[in-house]
């Protein structure tokens, strides 16, 4: 995306970061670019994986992994290949997300979504740390055409794997990137926000996030995310797998992003307080296991 402030969720001990990619344009706070400061001092990354990601970041990137989680969306443009692996389309109505049935592209190839590119490019980044043990929803991406060679970088491009990954578990926790196939996750469904057009998924992937900082937190994004930090348990979590992610997303999706909006709907104060707790769930929990699975792959 060309307007992106890249807000780095740390769901759980400060500091954090907030970088900025392409700065002096106008400031979009973008859902599903954002990811864990790689500090091994701030209490998520253990000291391993903060090396690790060190290691594998480009130099210009000064040691932060949060400056470059737009990349990914920045580069599909050029890697065509990549951008079914943004989102899940799900069947109009049902409600649920199941692999098999979902997790292809346009031309069904199996494993190509959001789902399967956070598989393949978590057992790329174990070709750096360790092996262990693979499921259908933590296994990696087994392509079914030698035509997407191009979708496996050689496992010594372990930078790309890295950004990749910390952007897709972003997009995955992002309800409308596991929506409907008939509106493409909210993106052909227009609304007004306020007073301003936009489209369903835009009001998810920023809207909610830059209006809720505006209306509540005066110092800006540290503030905001130093309150979901606040209030954050355990139990909101859950199992740690790409499955428990994308089902969680489709389901809040029909709960919460889908219900009630029409074409041409003004969703204006109710809409946003009633989602923004949603919003703010979804966010800590996609900072946080994007920490728990980088210490999971490096130690």
């Amino acid at each position: 995306m060309e307007r992106t402030k890249v807000v780095a969720i740390a769901a759980g001990r400060q500091p954090v970061s907030v970088s900025y990619v392409k700065p002096g344009l106008n400031r979009v706070y973008v859902f599903s670019t954002r990811c864990e400061r790689d500090e091994p001092t701030n209490g998520r990354l253990s000291d391993a994986a903060a090396a690790a990601v060190k290691d594998l970041l480009p130099s210009y990137a000064g040691d932060d992994l949060s400056s470059l989680c737009s990349w990914a969306d920045e580069i599909k443009f050029r890697y065509h290949w990549s951008s079914p692996l943004h989102y899940i389309n799900t069947p109009d109505g049902l409600c649920n997300y199941n692999y098999d049935r979902d997790c292809k592209d346009e031309d069904g190839v199996a494993g190509r979504c959001v789902a399967g590119a956070i598989n393949n490019y978590t057992s790329q980044l174990l070709t750096y740390g360790k092996s262990s043990e693979s499921s259908k929803c933590n296994a990696p991406l087994v392509l079914q055409s030698s035509d997407f060679s191009t979708f496996l970088p050689s496992t010594d491009n372990l930078t790309q794997a890295l950004l990749f990954l910390s952007h897709f578990i972003g997009d995955i926790h992002q309800p409308l990137h596991v929506g409907f196939t008939s509106d493409e996750g909210g993106n052909t469904i227009d609304v007004h926000w306020y007073r301003r057009k936009a489209v369903l998924h835009h009001v998810w992937d920023a809207s909610i996030i830059q209006t809720a900082e505006d209306d509540f937190y005066g110092n800006g994004v540290a503030d905001f995310i130093d309150t979901l930090n606040k209030n954050i348990t355990v139990r909101d979590f859950g199992e740690i797998n790409t499955c428990s992610y994308a089902s969680e997303s489709i389901t809040a999706a029909c709960d919460w992003a889908y219900k009630g909006v029409k074409e041409d709907s003004t969703l204006q104060d109710a809409y946003f307080s009633s989602r923004l707790p949603v919003v703010n769930l979804r966010l800590a929990q996609g900072g946080v296991r994007l920490a728990a699975t980088l210490n999971r792959i490096f130690g």
